[in-house]
């Protein structure tokens, strides 16, 4: 996609971008066996690669402006130790999550724009698969430079791979996001957004207010959006309120609320007597304080990306298949 001012100039004019929704949820609902697999929807980098590319043309055929790889899970480390590869094939399984999403963004025509393909790093606590990147503790007991030294591979691979922009998705923590705002000034031809997982309304996982948490983020130039990901959708008005002066002149807020559903480390979502809270109405609100960049995370299926793209641009899809109308 080329250089930061290109890609703000492409959100700027063809904003607000759509995102996906929730890769596993929908994998899920199509049949995968996710819960409880330390790699998640990363497995099927190995196991079902084509369930990965089916699940993109979905929210691709829904209106998703940008669709997310399946790598929020993936790891050299990880892929060593639960797949029993090499530490080269590792390599080769992360490179193609940009792969495969490429490939059905290829099979789109959209006239004017093309579906851009962000690289997801998800953070050192999804890794420890124990819910930490919720909570962040992992973090009091690293440097920044042990966060940059356990990141640095997957980025590179995405890098590599060709991802239009990458996806720190999830980081509980400042010290994460300093980590990971850092080592992207060693790939100075990537760009990304930064999104931090948040307890409340005003404060990201670890407890640190969620305006100090923009704050930082901002300060590197090669992020183009901050915000937040997989939080309940009620939570996101007040967390942008809270830092709403913070944000640079280039810089724009990225939102994708899960469904607001209760998430159980053990049980997975209980979803039993629960409503969802997912509302595409609300993205209005979010749009009129600046957001640019608006998707939905877990338990959001293309039916709602589909309906999210018509509250905001009044038209069911991006795109259509190349050699369709």
């Amino acid at each position: 996609m080329g250089s930061s001012a290109h890609l703000r100039h492409f959100i700027r004019d063809n904003g607000p971008l759509i995102l996906d929704g929730g890769l596993a949820t929908e994998l899920e609902a199509h049949g995968a066996k996710l819960q409880g697999d330390p790699l998640w929807s990363a497995r099927l980098l190995h196991t079902d690669p084509q369930a990965i590319k089916d699940a993109h043309y979905r929210f691709l055929l829904n209106g998703a402006d940008i669709i997310t790889t399946a790598t929020y899970q993936a790891s050299i480390p990880g892929f060593i130790s639960h797949l029993d590869v090499s530490s080269e094939r590792a390599r080769e399984l992360l490179m193609s999550g940009v792969h495969l999403a490429k490939e059905m963004v290829k099979r789109f025509d959209s006239g004017q724009t093309c579906p851009l393909v962000a690289g997801s790093v998800g953070p050192y606590g999804a890794f420890l698969h124990d819910g930490s990147e919720y909570s962040g503790a992992y973090a009091e007991e690293m440097s920044v430079e042990d966060l940059k030294a356990w990141h640095r591979p997957q980025v590179d691979c995405l890098a590599a791979a060709g991802a239009d922009l990458i996806a720190f998705e999830t980081i509980p923590s400042i010290k994460e996001a300093e980590a990971v705002a850092e080592l992207l000034r060693e790939f100075p031809n990537s760009n990304a957004w930064l999104c931090f997982s948040c307890k409340d309304g005003r404060h990201i996982s670890d407890g640190s207010p969620f305006s100090d948490a923009v704050q930082v983020a901002s300060r590197c130039g090669q992020l183009l959006a901050v915000g937040v990901n997989c939080c309940p959708p009620s939570t996101v008005e007040p967390l942008l309120d809270s830092a709403r002066s913070l944000l640079g002149p280039d810089t724009s807020w990225v939102v994708y609320p899960n469904s607001g559903e209760e998430w159980d480390t053990e049980q997975g979502w209980l979803t039993a007597g629960k409503t969802s809270g997912w509302m595409p109405a609300l993205s209005h609100t979010w749009l009129k304080q600046g957001a640019a960049l608006i998707g939905g995370c877990c338990r959001v299926a293309p039916a709602h990306i589909a309906e999210l793209r018509r509250q905001l641009k009044g038209t069911s899809t991006s795109a259509s298949p190349a050699g369709q109308s």
